[in-house]
């Protein structure tokens, strides 16, 4: 038995494959740098979706149907208006998607067609939740949603009511890309099991957003943040990290369950925090990152993971901390509604044997006799 199911096949899929021995990615078939390259992150959910990149006519009307399911129902405004200010990001999208159901013109249809509909406004408008959140918790109105701007660059301008520069809207747009899905990770999984007992797709994403909030998955690059904060310059990094690594401290960003050598998303974030740091005149956080880097690399040989670089790159763009994790369920619902479609399309219920290790043929104590 492997613990945490680790080496176990738990479901056939055509989405996505990870080469873990060469640290290689593909989507449907196409190499992650091409990608990274040449996409978008709405083309890249058509792919993930259909299974084929768009003709520039499905692409029109693909990318018109994301503008116009951008804004979430007042009543859902109105719920995050009612929220504790102290709320966590995570905890307020994941209530948000699972009301969101409840306005959803095809909540009660699980066919395919339905849950495409209901993918698309899941997927257009899971920015504006996030961003008229941090905006109410700060005490300032939530922004409309841009009617031209892409996804990424709308999701920035809903943060700050300023048109991102084409730089920092293209850096965002790679990461969204480099994170829409990443085979049978633990949030991806957790959503599969759900839509495997003919749940619903929100029920399903629901699921999958309160395995993401875990610091083991989708909060890892929060966590290096809060180390390169706390080094604070790139001179105190070598006494931090050798006292880190003499202590045995696990240091966030490095390993990866799947990955052997470098995960190939982390050399493009890598590659992205370096230009932002050139293009902003900060560099500090990516010197310290590049610092930590060579340091933990030279005690162990672990690979870098796609949290390392992302931490820096979020950060320099003027990102809260606290929304690190959210971008991440922005970017991945692509990848686990096109799973959830898998899912149903050859269900069975997905139910694991356990390997009791318990004592047997315990006799029972009446309470008085019980020490």
């Amino acid at each position: 038995m492997g613990k945490g199911l680790e080496g176990i096949v738990a479901a056939a899929t055509a989405i996505s494959y990870i080469d873990g021995i060469n640290g290689r990615l593909f989507y449907r078939g196409i190499d992650i740098n091409d990608l990274a390259q040449h996409s978008t992150f709405e083309e890249t959910t058509a792919l993930l979706w259909y299974g084929k990149l768009p003709t520039a006519g499905q692409f029109e009307s693909f990318q018109r149907k994301f503008l116009e399911n951008r804004q979430i129902p007042n009543e859902i405004l109105a719920l995050l208006m009612s929220l504790p200010k102290k709320t966590a990001p995570m905890e307020v999208l994941r209530t948000a998607v699972s009301a969101l159901s409840s306005y959803d013109p095809d909540d009660l249809d699980n066919s395919l067609e339905a849950n495409v509909h209901k993918s698309t406004r899941l997927t257009a408008s899971m920015p504006t939740i996030v961003a008229a959140w941090d905006r109410i918790r700060k005490g300032q109105w939530p922004i409309l949603p841009h009617n031209t701007l892409g996804h990424a660059a709308n999701f920035l301008y809903m943060l700050t009511g300023k048109e991102p520069d084409a730089k920092s809207a293209q850096v965002l747009d790679t990461c969204l890309i480099l994170h829409a899905d990443h085979g049978l990770n633990a949030s991806t999984f957790s959503a599969r099991i759900t839509a495997s007992t003919l749940s619903d797709l929100h029920s399903a994403i629901t699921s999958a957003l309160g395995t993401l909030k875990g610091p083991l998955h989708g909060g890892a690059n929060e966590q290096v943040m809060h180390m390169l904060r706390e080094i604070g310059q790139v001179d105190r990094v070598d006494q931090y990290i050798r006292g880190a690594v003499n202590a045995k401290k696990k240091i966030m960003g490095f390993g990866h369950r799947v990955y052997k050598a470098d995960d190939p998303r982390a050399a493009w974030l890598q590659r992205l925090s370096r230009e932002l740091a050139e293009s902003s005149g900060n560099r500090k956080w990516y010197d310290m990152s590049e610092r930590i880097r060579v340091l933990v690399q030279e005690s162990k040989p672990l690979p870098v993971n796609v949290d390392f670089y992302s931490a820096s790159v979020y950060y320099t763009l003027g990102i809260p901390i606290d929304l690190f994790t959210p971008i991440f369920a922005i970017s991945r619902v692509a990848g686990w509604t096109a799973h959830v479609y898998e899912q149903y399309s050859d269900n069975r219920l997905i139910r694991p044997e356990s390997e009791y290790i318990g004592p047997m043929d315990v006799q029972y104590t009446p309470m008085a006799e019980r020490r």
